[in-house]
């Protein structure tokens, strides 16, 4: 592959990562793990009986996103909706613990917070429970997030809106960041849940995955040459700056409008990985970090790859 940077500007960008604000927004959500064998099936009904060993708390959904920032140092602000409720609690701790300013988390009452529990044996997941409400959050909600966004925007050097399509990511809400940050020299990046991107219009830069690329084009990626046909679409027909699809084990494609539209095209740097649930989070919050550290469109997308 074609050289995307030195090694010397790479380091300066990263460098940049504890002195560079970045506020993520969007569906907050927990993780619960619970690690168990099975050796034997119930006598009440067919199913396996887990003798669970541990269990583990994790940060999901838009918190993942703030944990991959954090982990790299970066500076990071949140803003979203918990419930009333002891996950909500937990995951509050959890913000706490690592230092990051909990006056944009609004708790809203008669909403759950959106729990994912995962029951796994022998490495392979039995069953996952969901506890959430995806209709859309109280207006009132989405007033106290844009008054903490504007609280905090002169502290940013990138947003990410990470949309889970659980309700806080949503019309009202996107129009009023678009107004608090009109004409200030904040990087807007995308993870899109909804198959219509003109929802996101007007912020820099969208990642889908291969899948969503492809529904929001109306096409079907089936082979390599495909993504670049859906890709090129979707700057025609959208008014981002840049579009970076995640491709998997293919790696991840970047189209560009600088004059011309631009693609250049990132091999995946394989690695021994357990699991890759998330992985789309890892790459928008570094991807936002670098850009508010300095670095362009194909250097941000070359590190978050």
């Amino acid at each position: 592959m074609k050289r995307i940077m030195s090694k010397k500007r790479a380091f300066t960008i990263i460098e940049n990562f504890p002195s560079s604000g970045v506020l993520v927004v969007g569906d907050i959500m927990a993780d619960h793990f619970i690690w168990g064998r099975v050796s034997r099936i119930s006598p009440e009904a067919p199913v396996p009986v887990v003798e669970v060993k541990k269990d583990n708390f994790m940060l999901g959904g838009c918190a993942n996103v703030l944990n991959n920032i954090f982990s790299a140092g970066g500076r990071v602000y949140m803003t979203g909706v918990v419930g009333h409720d002891d996950t909500g609690r937990r995951l509050l701790n959890e913000f706490r613990s690592r230092g990051v300013d909990t006056g944009g988390i609004v708790v809203e009452e008669g909403r759950p917070t959106t729990l994912k529990t995962r029951v796994v044996a022998h490495g392979q997941q039995v069953v996952r429970f969901d506890r959430e409400e995806r209709k859309p959050v109280q207006a009132k909600s989405i007033r106290k997030i844009l008054s903490y966004i504007r609280s905090v925007r002169d502290e940013l050097g990138a947003i990410v809106i990470s949309d889970y399509s659980k309700g806080v990511v949503n019309g009202p809400l996107l129009d009023g960041i678009r107004q608090v940050i009109a004409g200030r020299p904040i990087f807007t990046c995308v993870d899109p849940k909804q198959r219509d991107f003109s929802l996101y219009e007007g912020f820099d830069i969208i990642t889908p995955n291969h899948y969503e690329a492809g529904y929001a084009a109306g096409e079907e990626i089936v082979n390599g040459q495909d993504h670049v046909r859906v890709g090129m679409k979707l700057m025609q027909k959208f008014a981002f700056r840049a579009i970076l699809i995640t491709r998997g084990e293919s790696g991840m494609s970047l189209f560009e409008r600088e004059g011309r539209m631009r693609h250049t095209a990132f091999p995946a740097e394989a690695r021994e990985v357990f699991d890759v649930t998330g992985a789309g989070d890892t790459v928008i919050g570094v991807l936002a970090l670098s850009l508010a550290s300095g670095a362009s469109f194909r250097a941000a997308a070359y590190l978050a790859n």
